[in-house]
């Protein structure tokens, strides 16, 4: 029935309107108001109003107003949404080449990851989904993912062990966990901080960032650092409403969420120094694991995909760039 709600909803609202002073995009996304990704969505929107000089506008609807995720990118595949930010790890569902920014330790460090992201394999990987109406525009940078832990502290893989691991619904995100020893269990993010609270789960894996503002840090009181992946943010518009834009439209837009992903990311970075401060204040014991230890447990997952034509050159390609 919630499903239902949110389609009334935004069939009221409608996607993509036209008013008096300009067309209006409705984007929506479960975050909260105080996220850096939040922030630079925003930035997008003043941009989109300032290149387009009022013509072309979006209007936000954050913290899960219009649905979480899974809602969210329903709406877009009907045209009843114009824009949503997911997780790559989300759209492995749609488009498989995305599975490649899943996997750990993919990339050397943050600037290799930018490089890759702002180069031909992220602009190739982005238009994979189009066949399936989700248009991506820019990565947005959501950091490393390391596990946060209810009442065990992660010093090395078997530490997980037994653990029932919070992932999200990525193939890629639940075989790493089993390749650590732990059991993956995908549970909805909106959901998450009554099932820690509860015991559904042991703990879970995420950025900083999303670890306080979530405010799991309230439960989860072990934070280790291994940072096991960097699995970005995906801006997507709508192919319906995408479709509909004028190539001057598209071109306002397009630069707009370029421009924003740059913003974004010293916002990204000034947030995870604060908010592992605040954790620490909270309580939270701060662990910083051998990452060898973790990188080496989970190279069979690189050795699955070596038959694989689409995305083990992928790999290949991502590992030559220096």
């Amino acid at each position: 029935m919630a499903r239902y709600k949110y389609l009334l909803i935004l069939l009221v609202l409608a996607s993509c309107s036209n008013i008096k002073k300009g067309k209006v995009l409705k984007l929506g996304h479960g975050l909260d108001t105080s996220h850096p990704v939040h922030h630079g969505m925003v930035y997008m929107a003043e941009l989109l109003e300032k290149k387009s000089e009022g013509k072309l506008k979006i209007e936000i609807y954050p913290s899960g107003q219009l649905g979480q995720e899974r809602e969210c990118l329903e709406l877009l595949q009907i045209g009843s949404l114009a824009m949503t930010k997911v997780s790559a790890s989300v759209m492995e569902n749609f488009a498989p080449s995305y599975k490649v920014l899943s996997l750990p330790y993919i990339f050397k460090d943050r600037e290799h990851s930018y490089r890759v992201l702002d180069g031909e394999i992220g602009e190739g990987i982005l238009l994979q989904g189009q066949k399936y109406w989700l248009r991506g525009l820019t990565f947005y940078d959501a950091g490393y993912r390391s596990f946060y832990t209810k009442d065990k502290p992660i010093y090395e893989p078997d530490d997980l062990r037994g653990l029932k691991i919070r992932v999200q619904p990525s193939n890629t995100a639940m075989n790493m966990v089993r390749a650590f020893g732990g059991s993956p269990t995908p549970i909805s993010w909106g959901e998450l901080y009554t099932a820690l609270q509860q015991g559904v789960v042991d703990g879970a894996e995420n950025n900083s960032p999303s670890f306080y503002y979530s405010r799991h840090y309230e439960v989860c009181k072990y934070y280790s650092l291994n940072e096991h992946t960097a699995v970005p943010d995906v801006l997507l518009i709508s192919t319906i409403i995408w479709d509909k834009l004028s190539d001057e439209e598209k071109q306002w837009l397009q630069e707009a969420a370029r421009e924003s992903a740059t913003y974004q990311r010293k916002l990204w970075q000034e947030s995870e120094k604060f908010c592992l401060e605040e954790v620490q204040k909270a309580g939270v014991e701060i662990i910083h694991p051998d990452k060898a230890a973790f990188a080496a447990k989970v190279q069979p997952l690189y050795d699955e995909y070596k038959n694989d034509e689409e995305i083990y050159p992928l790999i290949q390609q991502i590992r030559a760039i220096e």
